[in-house]
């Protein structure tokens, strides 16, 4: 993140969304789209779902588990699609589940073949779609992709459009490298086609596994939809967020900044665990955001000058090892009381005046520790950041949250959207967190894991892996386990594991190193988007990695 002044040529334009509003929560008003019985978007409320990791040709396995999924709360149930075997065996899964009562909306998967998106069309509720996948050309890809929208229209199929970062067209990557505007372009392409065709039943998506990449691209694609007219409802999820905490911190961040601003109509938490625990999270997510729904206004106005698709740091003088852009830091109530070169004063919404603000800039000593209690934290404390911004001072500013949860996970998903969007926003010189509740958490690791996860700091290895589907062609969670516990010691160096090519070497575009799926029992390795070894068996898998990672100069000793 870069200064806040600065902007580039694209964000100058456009400042934020008109009728958004960075301080009270409200959601952004979409289209409806129909999926079945379960419609989304406009008033509806927003829709949680997962992805089977079955094979599509086990209807049997697949059929109990789409049953498990619904149970635990999926409104929609995703499968991977990879060919027209898969796409016509939809049907059967589709139907023993209407026989056993069950009507949740199907969705396929599809990669790389139009024509399987046209089979697909023809057996479930809704089609997602990658437009990278489609014809070389416009014209070709404007002629593949109008035919798919017929089928679509005749069967009352809905589609997503799905642009994930690293899998754009050559295309689109010849004209705008792989960069949130050469996202924004290839899904705006597609949306304007399906304007013209008049078809509506559409929902976007535009995914990574960095955070900060993910959420720029969405405010970017938002401010484009409203620049064109257009209001079509989003489909938000972190690819590849891996397992554990850090998955649930990943996910949280990067969904809950889009949430709370409004944006997001249906989520996916996708995580190398079993599908059931996406959902767990992924209900705690949009529940926390539900709990802001009519709160107490905040009055507030946007700093001049300031853009919230720029996404770049407020500039802070530096006090010690704290602002200056300096990385942000994480403070416990030990480092407040044995630091006496700096002097930390409290600030909220209600305590912070003119007198207060003019006493903050001129005192060079004093650091910030802002707090709220607002049923809205990220408003209430937006709106006392954008007033010093409005005032000129530049005092560093601690964030802090004060939490009563009895629930691990709960306590983790709630500071990770808190957190989270603030710093995405460029806010923040270093983090504090108190719990008076139950939950039992390593408080120092879970806000180094929230600053790693915005990359603002590098403290661990992060893993970028995949939840697993029908395409996976290992065991994903053993698998995990054993490339964790030979490289975990790794710090800064970024692992993708991928269970196949699809979420393969596109998908995991920002790793150093990759673990690939490239058939049964067989791995590729990657050193960033190059493969290095192909076709080696898995059970020697892990060591050749690790020697390939010695090879390159990365490796250390414990």
């Amino acid at each position: 993140m870069k200064n806040w002044r600065k902007s580039t040529s694209h964000t100058k334009r456009i400042s934020w969304c008109p009728g958004m509003n960075l301080f009270h929560y409200s959601r952004r008003l979409s289209s409806v789209v129909h999926i079945g019985n379960t419609p989304l978007g406009g008033t509806n409320p927003i829709r949680i779902q997962s992805m089977a990791n079955v094979s599509t040709m086990n209807t049997q396995a697949a059929v109990a588990q789409a049953m498990n999924l619904i149970e635990a709360g999926a409104e929609y149930v995703r499968f991977a699609v990879q060919g027209e075997r898969e796409a016509r065996n939809l049907h059967r899964i589709r139907r023993a589940l209407h026989e056993k009562g069950y009507a949740v909306p199907l969705v396929a998967d599809v990669h790389f073949s139009a024509g399987v998106a046209d089979v697909a069309a023809r057996e479930v509720e809704k089609v997602r779609i990658n437009p990278g996948n489609y014809a070389p050309t416009p014209e070709l890809a404007r002629q593949r992709f109008i035919s798919f929208l017929r089928i679509c229209k005749e069967n009352r199929t809905a589609i997503r459009i799905g642009v994930n970062h690293g899998s754009l067209s050559a295309r689109m990557t010849n004209r705008y490298g792989d960069t949130p505007e050469g996202m924004v372009a290839s899904c705006m392409e597609f949306l304007e086609i399906c304007a013209k065709e008049n078809f509506e039943d559409v929902v976007l998506s535009i995914k990574a596994s960095h955070t900060v990449v993910m959420v720029k691209t969405v405010r970017l694609l938002v401010s484009e939809m409203e620049r064109n007219g257009m209001s079509y409802p989003l489909h938000l999820g972190v690819t590849e967020a891996g397992d554990g905490e850090d998955a649930r911190i990943k996910s949280a961040a990067g969904i809950g900044a889009l949430l709370v601003d409004g944006i997001g109509d249906t989520i996916r938490v996708s995580l190398s665990e079993a599908p059931e625990k996406e959902l767990s999270v992924a209900g705690a997510l949009v529940h926390y955001m539900r709990e802001r729904e009519g709160h107490t206004p905040i009055i507030a106005s946007p700093a001049p000058g300031y853009n919230h698709l720029a996404m770049e740091r407020r500039i802070s003088r530096k006090v010690g090892r704290i602002g200056g852009g300096c990385p942000p830091l994480v403070l416990t109530p030990e480092v407040l009381a044995n630091d006496p070169s700096v002097r930390f004063v409290p600030i909220t919404f209600h305590t912070l005046t003119q007198e207060s603000i003019r006493r903050l800039s001129e005192d060079q000593s004093t650091v910030a520790i802002l707090s709220s209690s607002h049923v809205h934290p990220v408003g209430e404390m937006r709106a006392v950041i954008h007033r010093l911004m409005a005032a000129g001072c530049d005092v560093p500013l601690i964030l802090r949250r004060d939490y009563r949860e009895d629930h691990t996970e709960s306590l983790v998903i709630k500071a990770s959207a808190d957190f989270g969007a603030l710093l995405l926003d460029g806010f923040g010189d270093g983090l504090m967190m108190c719990n008076e509740g139950t939950a039992s958490v390593d408080t120092e690791h879970l806000l180094l894991g929230i600053l790693q996860a915005i990359r603002l700091r590098i403290t661990r290895t992060e893993y970028i892996s995949c939840p697993g589907c029908g395409r996976t062609l290992y065991d994903l969670q053993t698998t995990i386990a054993r490339v964790k516990a030979a490289t975990s010691h790794l710090t800064g160096l970024k692992i993708g594991i991928m269970g196949c090519v699809v979420n393969g070497p596109g998908e995991m575009a920002d790793a150093d190193y990759g673990y690939v799926g490239a058939g049964q029992g067989k791995i590729n390795l990657y050193k960033g988007k190059q493969c290095m070894m192909k076709g080696l068996p898995e059970v020697c898998a892990v060591e050749s990695l690790v020697r390939l990672i010695k090879e390159n100069g990365d490796w250390r000793e414990r």
